[in-house]
């Protein structure tokens, strides 16, 4: 059987013997008609020897002469500049997606990957590593190996072997620290595209880990508010000094933990012990952040608890409501305004969040005792009710009875 592909645009059907013969192959040559029909290439109107030269439309030896240009297997050494040869023209690229980047290769030459490559490292991913060979999907789609929810699975393949990776002295938990990460659970559990995975701090086709020094302006690409804090922190030219990078040191790399007040302070999960020992100033300023975000969330713990009290009881407390999330979102801010280090920025915040609190616990208070003097009045005003129900009833009676 002859397997029939239709290139886009192509009005009339293209034979493609290439398909035809691999598709009865045992793997790895084999394609199958319906793995190529999925790839975007195909999807374009590229065929077969679009990358592997040869005439795809005849059944002879001739199909795989060197005069119809067949190339066969290409070597792994040549699939980026192969790759490259398209997807760096850029009126080439134009025809099929013009908003497509057309520096890839150019990237790649920079990367760590691209490096060793150069020096004759075949082990190093190329295309084909990440992308996929004949069944490419463009990064949009989920299935593709470079959607978001699937570029650290596919980095973890090479980087998570320890076999594979021996001789580059590089770890290789990464995807297991990832996967237990704040960002990883941003990503898969709650659905946001956006979260980090790996090409976000170390780029895709120039892939290359960011260095001690700059660290922080990777981070910063995302927490601009505080990295701003950071910049003017104290923290800022010991770690410079010091040659510790900036995030990374309190919040780790891969394995970002969810941020907690328990972080800061002199506890057992506390990152400021790393450096700070009892009796220093650093260590000081710590206790002291931690008591008054403990204070405050005792604070607002207290008068959330008396609104809903007042709430369920059926009062009007919407503008204490409101007063209260301003408050919540104060306790939020302190917890940012931590990266400046200045514990008297951070202690004004908590206070006029503490004032704020005490406030809306003040009108909860209100409300509950304008509750209970309605629930005074109500059952005076029931018993006053009973007590002429009461009389009445015996003045009837007695009526009734003088007639008798």
């Amino acid at each position: 059987m002859i397997v029939a592909l239709l290139p886009a645009g192509s009005g009339a059907e293209t034979l493609n013997t290439c398909v035809d013969c691999h598709s009865a192959m045992d793997a790895p040559l084999q394609v199958t008609q319906e793995k190529f029909a999925q790839d975007i290439h195909f999807q374009k109107g590229l065929t077969c020897a679009s990358c592997h030269g040869g005439d795809p439309t005849k059944a002879d030896p001739e199909a795989m002469s060197k005069a119809a240009g067949f190339k066969g297997k290409i070597q792994r050494k040549d699939i980026p500049g192969l790759c490259g040869r398209c997807h760096s023209d850029a009126a080439f690229m134009r025809q099929y997606n013009p908003s497509l980047r057309t520096d890839q290769f150019s990237q790649y030459l920079t990367s760590v990957h691209g490096k060793l490559r150069a020096k004759g490292d075949d082990k190093v991913a190329v295309c084909t590593d990440c992308h996929g060979v004949h069944d490419l999907r463009p990064a949009s789609d989920s299935r593709s190996n470079v959607h978001p929810l699937n570029i650290a699975q596919t980095c973890s393949r090479c980087h998570a072997n320890a076999d594979y990776m021996k001789g580059y002295s590089i770890p290789t938990d990464q995807f297991a620290s990832y996967s237990s990460s704040v960002h990883h659970e941003a990503l898969t559990a709650r659905g946001d595209l956006s979260a980090p995975t790996c090409t976000t701090c170390h780029g895709n086709h120039g892939a290359a880990p960011p260095g001690v020094a700059t660290v922080q302006n990777v981070c910063s690409t995302c927490h601009v508010f505080q990295a701003q804090l950071f910049e003017t922190s104290p923290h800022k030219a010991a770690f410079e000094s010091a040659s510790l990078p900036g995030c990374v040191t309190c919040h780790s790399n891969h394995r970002i933990a969810h941020p907690s007040d328990a972080m800061i302070g002199t506890g057992a999960r506390s990152v400021c012990t790393n450096c700070h020992t009892a009796g220093d100033s650093g260590y000081m300023a710590a206790e002291g952040i931690e008591h008054q975000l403990a204070r405050l969330e005792s604070s607002l713990k207290s008068a959330d608890q008396i609104l809903n009290r007042a709430e369920s009881a059926g009062m009007e407390v919407s503008q204490a409501r409101l007063e209260q999330d301003q408050a919540h979102d104060s306790l939020t801010k302190a917890r940012v305004t931590i990266h400046s280090f200045n514990p008297a920025k951070i202690d004004q915040e908590i206070q006029a969040a503490v004032s704020l609190t005490e406030k809306t616990r003040q009108e909860g208070m209100a409300a509950l005792a304008e509750r209970d003097y309605r629930r005074k009045g109500l059952g005076l005003s029931l018993l006053a009710i009973v007590a002429v129900v009461v009389g009445l009833r015996m003045f009837i009676k007695q009526v009734e009875q003088d007639k008798s």
